[in-house]
């Protein structure tokens, strides 16, 4: 099984450092892995000027997977957008076809006192949200700027679905939901935007095929709501690239820190790039800090969706689980009475705990 590593940019190197070190002690075990590394973002900029190079592209195309860190920082934000690090992050899922993006959100009765809600809202959360990852406005076009007809730049984007992609990701929901609750909530904008009512169409007819799903649609404003309202009254959210976006962000603080969360965006064929939610951090790179949980819960996500191989994935995430409940706490989750590590020691627990 070969993994395609690149590490990226900020924190990227030191929590893809931690989840390669969990990923080769299973190998140690038994577990037949090949990693190989390139750059990518702004290390693929620094290295050969593109922040997808040529050579970093061919690997993870041949690879099985691709494990991620994290790209950008602010010594890359005045290149021109094509060469900015994100713009990498884009080219690579539509490059590879990714077009599924599984964001759990799962609160670890360890930290309930870490999030910002009450313990009696989020205690025993665990929400799913499948989004749209190649489409919308994100990647509609036109797109760009212009002068109006009364001589006034105007910036403009276009919100874009062709039916074949809403019915692809709808249908990820779906069988996502199967095999948990059994609740599918599509978040739109159907009041307001005619991308949105043709979204909810589709959704609907695709509902028809899953009766033991229960479909349901809400706003994406409602929806914001609801994730701080009553987030366990969601199971698996299905939604375009935009929004969810948005709402995976706010979800994960719902479990005490952006720096617990994996994701998992994955092909037609299971084929998938595993990278945490959070961003490059810059500003405390190279320090010792960052959290590397959500990037080894990353790669169990990896193990679990395109290898198939849920004994592993099982270890890894029993592993995270052991390790919380001896009280080791990075900064971000840190709370009074337990042992605030970085991001070595963190990974040091892991690999004890394996």
């Amino acid at each position: 099984m070969k993994i395609a590593v690149l590490a990226g940019d900020g924190i990227g190197p030191e929590i893809v450092a931690q989840a390669t070190r969990v990923l080769q002690a299973l190998a140690s075990d038994g577990l037949k892995i090949e990693l190989e590394a390139a750059p990518f973002g702004g290390a693929g900029y620094d290295a050969h000027g593109d922040p997808l190079p040529p050579s970093t592209l061919r690997l993870a195309q041949q690879a099985d997977a691709v494990l991620c860190g994290a790209v950008g920082g602010p010594k890359y934000d005045a290149l021109p957008r094509p060469q900015r690090p994100e713009q990498g992050i884009l080219r690579i899922r539509r490059e590879l076809g990714l077009f599924a993006n599984l964001r759990p959100a799962v609160l670890f009765p360890e930290l309930v006192g870490a999030s910002t809600l009450k313990p009696e809202v989020v205690s025993g959360l665990d929400i799913l949200i499948v989004r749209e990852l190649t489409g919308d406005i994100y990647f509609g076009e036109p797109r760009g700027r212009r002068s109006n007809a009364r001589g006034e730049r105007e910036g403009y984007d276009t919100m874009l679905y062709a039916e074949s992609e809403i019915r692809r990701i709808v249908e990820v929901g779906f069988q996502t939901a199967l095999k948990r609750g059994r609740k599918l909530c599509s978040v739109d904008k159907e009041n307001v935007l005619e991308t949105s009512r043709f979204w909810r169409e589709v959704a609907g007819d695709i509902g028809k095929k899953y009766p033991q799903v229960e479909l349901t649609h809400m706003y994406v404003d409602n929806a914001a709501m609801q994730l701080v309202r009553n987030p366990r009254h969601f199971d698996v959210i299905v939604t375009g690239n935009m929004f969810g976006d948005i709402l995976s962000d706010e979800a994960s603080m719902l479990t005490g820190s952006i720096g617990m969360l994996p994701s998992a965006s994955l092909d037609a064929r299971g084929k998938g790039l595993y990278e945490p939610v959070h961003g490059s951090a810059p500003d405390i790179a190279g320090r010792n800090l960052a959290n590397p949980l959500a990037t080894i819960l990353s790669s169990a996500m990896l193990l679990r969706y395109t290898f198939n191989r849920d004994e592993w994935a099982y270890r890894i995430e029993t592993a995270v689980k052991k390790v919380l409940s001896e009280g080791y706490r990075t900064a971000d989750i840190f709370e009074p009475g337990t042992r605030k590590v970085g991001t070595s020691e963190m990974g040091d627990a892991v690999v004890a705990a394996l």
